[in-house]
C-alpha cells in the first residue's frame, strides 16, 4: 500500500477528502454536535493508515497539498463579513473588547495550566496560539521554537470541541446576542468553530469570522509578551 501511496500524487488528498465528505453525510444523518466531520475524518483517516499499515510520513507526502488551502480558505471568510459591515461599525468597541478579552482568556489559561502541569518553555509556547486559525498558528508556533504538530494537533482538538459545545454553553449562560454569539465561537475555537456559528446564523458566521483575523493579530502581539513568563 505504500508502494500505491507513492506512486499516486495525491492519493492522501483524496482519501482525506472522502473521509471528510462521509463525516458531512454521517453528521447530516445522525444530527448531533459531537458527529463532527472534522472529527470523523480524522479518525477514518487514522483507522485506514493502521489498518493497511501506512506510515504517517508517506501519507503526508500526498496529502499536504491540503494545507495549502488553509490560507486562501480563510480570506474567504471575510465574505459573509462584508455583508455585515454595517453591523460591524456599529458594535466596534463590543467586538473589540470581547476579541481582546477572549485573546488573553486563551492565553491566561494556557500559562495556567503550564504552571499546574509543569510545562517547560517549547512545551509552553506549543500551546500559546492553540485557539487561532492555523495558518497564522503554525507561525507563531515555529518562531517561538514550539513544536509545531503538536500546535497543529491543539488547535484541531480546540476547534473541534468548541464546535461541539458551543450553542451548549451560549445557552447555558444566557448568550443570545448573535454578535457576542459569534465574537465568543470565533475567538474561541477559530476556523472549525465559525463553521458552527455559520449554521447558527448568518450575523453569528459574520462576527467569528472577524474574530478569527482579530484573534489572530492579537495573539501574534501578545504571544511575545506570554512567551516570556515561562
Amino acid at each position: 500500500m505504500n508502494h500505491i501511496i507513492s506512486d499516486f500524487l495525491f492519493f492522501g488528498s483524496v482519501i482525506s477528502l472522502v473521509s471528510y465528505e462521509l463525516g458531512i453525510q454521517i453528521k447530516k444523518r445522525l444530527k448531533l454536535a459531537i458527529f463532527n466531520p472534522l472529527l470523523i475524518s480524522i479518525i477514518l483517516v487514522m483507522a485506514f493508515l493502521s489498518v493497511f499499515k501506512i506510515h504517517y510520513t508517506v501519507y503526508n507526502e500526498s496529502a499536504k497539498y491540503i494545507s495549502y488551502l488553509l490560507t486562501p480558505a480563510t480570506i474567504c471568510l471575510a465574505v459573509p463579513l462584508y455583508r455585515q459591515l454595517n453591523l460591524l461599525k456599529k458594535h466596534r468597541k463590543a467586538i473589540i473588547a470581547g476579541t481582546l478579552t477572549g485573546v488573553l482568556t486563551t492565553m491566561s489559561t494556557v500559562f495556567l495550566l503550564a504552571l499546574v502541569f509543569g510545562l517547560n518553555h517549547q512545551e509552553y509556547v506549543t500551546f500559546l496560539p492553540k485557539s487561532i486559525t492555523t495558518a497564522i498558528a503554525m507561525g507563531i508556533s515555529e518562531e517561538m521554537k514550539g513544536i509545531v504538530t503538536i500546535t497543529v494537533a491543539s488547535i484541531i482538538i480546540t476547534g473541534i470541541l468548541g464546535s461541539i459545545i458551543a450553542e451548549t454553553v451560549c445557552h447555558v449562560f444566557k448568550i443570545t446576542n448573535p454578535v457576542a454569539v459569534g465574537i465568543a465561537i470565533g475567538s474561541a475555537a477559530h476556523a472549525v468553530g465559525t463553521t458552527k456559528a455559520m449554521e447558527i446564523g448568518e450575523i453569528e458566521g459574520a462576527m467569528s469570522s472577524l474574530a478569527i483575523a482579530t484573534s489572530g493579530l492579537c495573539t501574534v502581539i501578545f504571544a511575545s509578551v506570554f512567551a516570556n513568563f515561562i
